[in-house]
C-alpha cells in the first residue's frame, strides 16, 4: 500500500480547486480550510491512497456534509462531528475502515474528508463519487451502478445521531436523510453507504483530490504570478470559456434542505449585448443566454471571479461582483443513458435534452 503525505501547502490548493470543481455547490471551504490549519498546527497529519491500492475486501466510509450551504456558513463546522458520523457507521456495521472518501469532490465536501481522516488516523482515497458537487444522494457514480444505498449516518454538533438502517432505493435514502438534515437545522455531517475497496476501483472516480490540488496550485501561482488565473485552469483542465459578466440580481431562498434561485449576469467584453442566467439548486445546474440554454448538468458550470480566479458560489454570489463562467467535461459514467437519468437536466426538472458544449 503506497501512502503519500498530504502537505499543508496541498490543503491550501485543494481547497481552492474543489470550489471550482463545486460547480457552485458543496459549500465554501474556507471554514473547513481553516480547521485543517488548525489540525495541522497541532500535529495532525493526512495521507492520500490510490484506489488501484486497496483490497477488494476493504471497506471505505464515504464522507460528506449534506444542507443548504447558505446554512452551512452560518453553523460553523466541526471536525469532531465528521468524525463521530464515521463512527457511528463503523459501530452499526462492524468495520474498521481502511480509508475514508469523499461523496463529492465539490467545495467544502472536497475538504470535510480530511477533517474525519485526520482524527480517525485514516488515508484518503484519491477517488470520490461525482467528479463535483451535486445536491442529491442520488447523484453519484456508485448509485448510476446501482449499488446498495444503505445504511447512512447522520450527526448534528449537538449531539444528535441517526441511523438508516435500510432504505429500497437512492431517492428514498436522499428524501428519508434530507428530512433528518432539515429537523437538525438544514446542516448535518454524514457518513454514506460504506464501498467496498473493489466496488470503489469499479465505480469511484479516480484521482480527483490530486487534481483538485493541481486546479488549485495553477490558480494561487498565476495569482502570485499576475498572471491570468482563469487562462491557468484552462492549462490544466480543457474547459471551455462561457462568458465573462456582471453580477446583476440575484434570487434566492433556502427550502427543503436546498439552496435555489437564479443568477443574472449582464456581459462585458465580447458578451456586452448578451444576458446571463443561471439556475441553481446548491449547484449550477442550467445556464441560459438570451433564454437559450448554453450549459447544463452533467457538464460542470463553474462560475469564477474574474480578477482572483477563486470560485464563487451559489451562497456567496452577489450584485456587482465581475465573473467568469467556464464549463469543464463531465466524468464519462455521468453521460450514459442511467447517468443522464441521475444528473441530466430532466433529474432537476428541466424539461431540456442534455447537449454538452463540448460537443460543438
Amino acid at each position: 500500500m503506497s501512502l503519500r503525505d498530504i502537505t499543508a501547502d496541498d490543503i491550501e490548493s485543494l481547497a481552492v480547486g474543489a470550489w471550482i470543481l463545486g460547480t457552485g455547490g458543496g459549500g465554501n471551504p474556507y471554514l473547513p480550510l481553516l480547521n485543517m490549519r488548525a489540525l495541522y498546527r497541532d500535529g495532525y497529519r493526512v495521507q492520500l491512497i490510490d484506489a488501484a491500492d486497496l483490497d477488494d475486501d476493504d471497506r471505505v466510509g464515504v464522507v460528506a456534509n449534506m444542507g443548504a450551504p447558505l446554512v452551512g456558513q452560518e453553523r460553523l463546522t466541526d471536525s469532531l462531528t465528521l468524525a463521530r458520523a464515521v463512527s457511528l457507521m463503523e459501530e452499526h456495521t462492524g468495520y474498521r475502515f481502511a480509508g475514508l472518501m469523499g461523496m463529492e469532490i465539490g467545495g467544502a465536501n472536497g475538504v470535510r474528508p480530511l477533517m474525519a481522516a485526520a482524527h480517525l488516523k485514516r488515508p484518503i482515497v484519491d477517488s470520490d463519487t461525482m467528479g463535483r458537487a451535486y445536491p442529491e444522494a442520488q447523484m453519484t457514480s456508485v448509485a448510476v451502478g446501482g449499488l446498495t444505498p444503505w445504511p447512512l449516518t447522520a450527526v448534528d454538533v449537538r449531539g444528535l445521531e441517526s441511523v438508516v438502517g435500510k432504505v429500497p432505493t437512492w431517492k428514498w435514502a436522499e428524501r428519508v436523510v434530507r428530512k433528518i438534515c432539515v429537523e437538525y437545522g438544514s446542516v448535518a455531517a454524514t457518513c454514506q453507504p460504506p464501498r467496498t475497496g473493489a466496488e470503489v476501483k469499479k465505480w469511484g472516480i479516480h484521482g480527483t483530490t490530486t487534481k483538485a490540488m493541481a486546479i488549485g496550485h495553477a490558480v494561487r501561482e498565476a495569482q502570485r504570478r499576475h498572471d491570468d488565473p482563469i487562462a491557468a485552469i484552462l492549462g490544466v483542465e480543457p474547459g471551455k470559456l462561457l462568458y465573462k459578466g456582471k453580477v446583476v440580481d440575484v434570487a434566492r431562498r433556502a427550502t427543503e434542505g436546498f439552496l435555489r434561485g437564479v443568477a443574472r449576469l449582464d456581459g462585458l467584453d465580447a458578451w456586452r449585448d448578451a444576458t446571463m442566467t443561471i439556475n441553481f439548486q446548491n449547484e449550477w445546474i442550467v445556464a441560459f443566454i438570451d433564454k437559450e440554454p448554453i450549459a447544463m448538468s452533467p457538464d460542470l458550470i463553474c462560475v469564477l471571479d474574474s480578477v482572483s480566479g477563486e470560485a464563487v458560489g451559489s451562497e456567496t454570489i452577489r450584485y456587482g461582483q465581475r465573473v467568469t463562467v467556464i464549463a469543464l467535461p463531465p466524468p464519462p459514467v455521468f453521460l450514459s443513458p442511467r447517468g443522464l437519468d441521475h444528473v441530466g437536466p430532466r433529474a432537476f426538472g428541466y424539461d431540456l435534452d442534455f447537449r454538452s458544449v463540448f460537443s460543438s
